[in-house]
């Protein structure tokens, strides 16, 4: 059995460098890689395209590398509750590729299963099928997306194994499994590390197959991005 497993953060995230193009998981601030995000704002590099259901918050998230300039490009579907994500997007200053949530989601999943490119009727007839190849199948209009190219994918997953196999939970189970796989190199953070065997192999998401790197996060502050409750009556 093949040990993925790395002592810290910075062993994980070696090889990273400016220009680079990362997938990050998450949903929201649910499930984000919180250690492997921290590791890419301290390390300083630049020029990143970061691909991302959204960019975080101002203080939190890639929201961090959003305020240090060290992206370029960000491919997501939702601006989100980030203020800096939206004054560099209305500026000029960022590169953004606005995508339809599930065609995010089927372009990352592409990527992980090894086909170049898929079909989505998602967008058709407006911008976003602008200058690309459509096509009809059945009576309907279809557009052609791209399998994202990744240099690195950076996932969150609850429970994980020296092996490389993961469980996630609740909501974090979002974007964090299709970008396993999905790029040159995949680097996992989990909560709980445990020894292979450990796992019962019905409840594992995703096979060590799609992992190279796998390491215990720590100091993890899950927060919420909006907050509701009830009032008291």
């Amino acid at each position: 059995m093949i040990n993925k497993k790395v002592n810290s953060v910075n062993d994980a995230t070696k090889g990273i460098s400016d220009n680079m193009t990362f997938m990050l998981g998450g949903f929201g601030l649910s499930g984000i890689p919180e250690n492997a995000i921290k590791a890419l704002v301290d390390s300083g590099i630049k020029g990143l395209t970061c691909i991302s259901n959204n960019a975080g918050v101002d203080d939190f998230g890639l929201g961090l590398l959003l305020q240090k300039k060290q992206i370029k490009k960000m491919v997501s579907s939702y601006v989100g509750e980030n203020d800096e994500f939206e004054r560099q997007m209305l500026s000029g200053e960022l590169d953004v590729e606005l995508i339809p949530q599930g065609t995010l989601a089927e372009r990352c999943r592409a990527a992980q299963a090894g086909f170049p490119a898929i079909y989505t009727p998602a967008g058709y007839g407006t911008e976003v099928a602008e200058g690309k190849e459509t096509r009809e199948f059945d009576g309907k209009m279809y557009v052609l997306e791209h399998a994202f190219k990744a240099d690195f994918a950076f996932v969150k997953a609850w429970k994980g194994d020296a092996a490389g196999n993961l469980i996630f939970k609740g909501t974090a189970r979002n974007f964090n499994p299709v970008m396993c796989g999905a790029a040159k190199i995949t680097v996992a953070e989990v909560e709980e590390l445990v020894p292979v065997g450990e796992l019962d192999p019905n409840q594992i998401h995703i096979p060590g197959i799609f992992v190279q790197r796998i390491f215990k996060g720590k100091n993890y502050e899950k927060r919420i991005e909006q907050r509701t409750v009830r009032q008291k009556e």
